[in-house]
């Protein structure tokens, strides 16, 4: 695994999550040069929070630390297509990039259910690119929900 590969990043925060208990998800949040600013697992089940998905923890961490709500110029890589509620996260945040693993038809908010950013009352669209390591990310769910079954 390359370490500095965003998504290899990403899926060994998503293995974290599993190790956890928690569904695999992992994010990594990079700024325009490539640098990572965040890396996250969901985290729903230790924080008691339904709202503490990998995406919006590496959001969260990034907006705190730069002390600005809006991370234009910044990319973000996930193991699986974000759910409605952080892809418009990722709209309110101004990410620049959205890179995503497994597509998620039953859950996710991009390319399957609401489509978020097709919305005209969406204020940002990222550029998006889905399949990065799609199978990886794919397997890893898939497994984790097989072993709790």
């Amino acid at each position: 695994m390359n370490e500095k590969n965003p998504m290899d990043l990403a899926i060994a925060e998503a293995e974290a999550a599993a190790a956890r208990g928690e569904v695999p998800v992992g994010a990594v949040l990079v700024d325009g040069a490539g640098a990572v600013l965040a890396r996250a697992g969901n985290r729903t089940e230790q924080l008691s929070d339904p709202t503490a998905h990998a995406e919006i923890l590496a959001i969260r961490e990034v907006s705190t630390s730069m002390g600005a709500p809006r991370l234009e110029g910044c990319d973000l890589y996930v193991t699986l297509e974000p759910c409605p509620m952080c892809a418009t996260a990722i709209s309110f945040a101004r990410i620049r990039r959205l890179y995503f693993g497994a597509y998620d038809p039953k859950g996710g908010g991009v390319d399957h259910g609401p489509r978020v950013f097709e919305h005209t009352t969406c204020h940002h669209q990222p550029e998006i690119y889905g399949g990065l390591s799609e199978t990886r990310c794919g397997a890893l769910l898939k497994r984790f929900f097989q072993d709790r079954r």
